[in-house]
């Protein structure tokens, strides 16, 4: 690993997913292995920032639209019938990165599973000549593998932290790491920390 052309992406640690006061932890919707995630990438973000990489942090975006209700996904709209105006909304509280790991270099707005998607994601690699990207967030088979899959898809080496990553079922988590052993390497935020450089 090259640490300057290497950068660590986050996918979706936000306070409307993570915070007991942001939209899904207003309706109940959580998970204990969600929750630990900020404070197990963390270690890995100082050590890669430490030795001169770089932290971009992708964000799950509603769109608000005219009267500021968001613009909805009908798939999503029924998965998550609670979400409502402000949920997600850039510049609000909810849509902010998580205050364990923030700030981020660079945030990019997402509006769909892939940190790719429609993003300036792509741009900023290139941008700052990164090759590798050590990848963790949620949801394992959401927006994590998605991002993982089109990474691989632009010849991006791609780092996926297991540990470093989350679904709302274990078993789910379990399966998608399997599925996506054939495009990325995997391993845990200790072993990455050791692969930069750092003392996990």
């Amino acid at each position: 690993m090259t640490p300057n052309k290497t950068a660590l992406l986050t996918i979706d640690l936000q306070n409307d997913f993570l915070h007991p006061e942001g939209a899904y932890g207003r309706a109940g919707q959580s998970a204990e292995a969600i929750a630990a995630l900020p404070d197990r990438i963390k270690p890995v973000r100082d050590a890669l920032v430490a030795a001169g990489g770089t932290y971009i942090s992708a964000q799950f975006t509603l769109v608000p639209g005219r009267g500021g209700a968001p613009l909805i996904a009908p798939h999503l709209k029924t998965l998550r019938p609670f979400l409502t105006k402000g949920d997600f909304a850039p510049g609000g509280f909810g849509h902010a990165l998580t205050d364990t790991l923030a700030p981020a270099d660079f945030t990019v707005e997402k509006v769909a599973y892939s940190a790719f998607y429609q993003t300036r994601l792509e741009y900023i690699l290139r941008a700052m000549d990164i090759d590798t990207l050590i990848v963790g967030g949620i949801v394992t088979n959401g927006g994590v593998a998605s991002t993982v899959r089109d990474a691989h898809l632009r010849n991006i080496h791609t780092i996926l932290l297991s540990d470093g990553c989350a679904a709302f079922k274990g078993d789910v988590h379990d399966a998608t790491l399997i599925s996506l052993g054939s495009v990325t390497d995997v391993t845990t935020c200790a072993d990455a920390v050791k692969l930069i450089g750092g003392t996990p």
